[in-house]
């Protein structure tokens, strides 16, 4: 039975459109507009790219106080606090596999002529340790990382250990954002060209507050980029099927991102609003 699933959805999954949306130039495969695409949508994912029998954390050490990577030329090396990992509600505080795939996808996309950063306004949603912005900043892109404000001092620490030595073409602030509140206004006059996010949908409680904080950030020429771990299937479903009312949403074939950082756990989506 479960074959006869999987084969269906590889049938419907041939069915999808595949465009170009927003400013990314890669083609990636539209999400149908019917009540049945986001469970359709899980059920691919779960069912092709089988998250549960992959290995998690192939590309992050939670337990270390740093992760090091190499991107854009550059040595990266992003604190972490893995003693938070055990405080309740505390998030942010460690690296995991779908921002580093996030970073590297926008390296690989910009350096493969998909992806225009150079210049153009970006707000990161949940920014964390701030690794996706910190590459954006060295990509060329204006760069502000958000996120609440007791997640600030790690984040501005990581910013400025690795964007102190003239490395960016861009440039990088931090500013607190909590996700429902009205964003301030020199994040959305002029609205961001970009705004990404990496692990951002965690909970049901967090996706009316993040879609609300997404709907304010973006105007008709903004592109979102979301990576995700797939944890939780049905915290996923509720975000996809409540996004697919406001944004067109495109999930991004691994076949696109970084060769070295694809994952099984991993799934990434671009939206733009409708």
């Amino acid at each position: 039975m479960a074959s006869g699933t999987v084969a269906e959805s590889e049938i419907e999954e041939e069915e999808e459109e595949e465009i170009k949306l927003g400013s990314y130039d890669g083609k990636v495969r539209v999400l149908r507009e019917d009540e049945e695409a986001a469970a359709g949508e899980i059920m691919l994912l779960w069912g092709i790219q089988q998250p549960t029998f992959s290995k998690p954390n192939s590309f992050v050490a939670q337990s270390s106080l740093q992760l090091k990577l190499d991107a854009c030329g550059h040595s990266l090396s992003i604190l972490q606090s893995p003693s938070s990992l055990s405080t309740p509600g505390v998030t942010g505080s460690v690296m995991w596999d779908s921002g580093v795939v996030l970073g590297k996808f926008l390296e690989h996309a910009v350096d493969s002529g998909l992806l225009l950063l150079h210049g153009k306004k970006v707000v990161e949603l949940g920014s964390g340790c701030g690794l996706v912005g910190c590459i954006a900043a060295i990509l060329g892109a204006q760069v502000t990382l958000t996120d609440l404000p007791d997640r600030l001092r790690l984040l501005k620490k990581n910013i400025e250990t690795n964007l102190r030595h003239g490395n960016m073409r861009g440039s990088a602030v931090v500013k607190e954002l909590i996700w429902g509140d009205d964003p301030d206004q020199d994040l959305i006059d002029p609205f961001p060209d970009y705004v990404l996010g990496s692990d951002v949908v965690y909970s049901e409680g967090a996706v009316v507050d993040l879609l609300d904080t997404l709907v304010q950030l973006c105007g008709a020429q903004t592109t979102i980029f979301l990576s995700g771990e797939l944890r939780n299937d049905a915290v996923l479903e509720y975000f996809l099927d409540a996004a697919m009312k406001d944004f067109v949403v495109g999930r991004v074939e691994q076949t696109q991102w970084h060769p070295d950082y694809c994952s099984r756990r991993v799934a990434m989506y671009v939206m733009v609003k409708k």
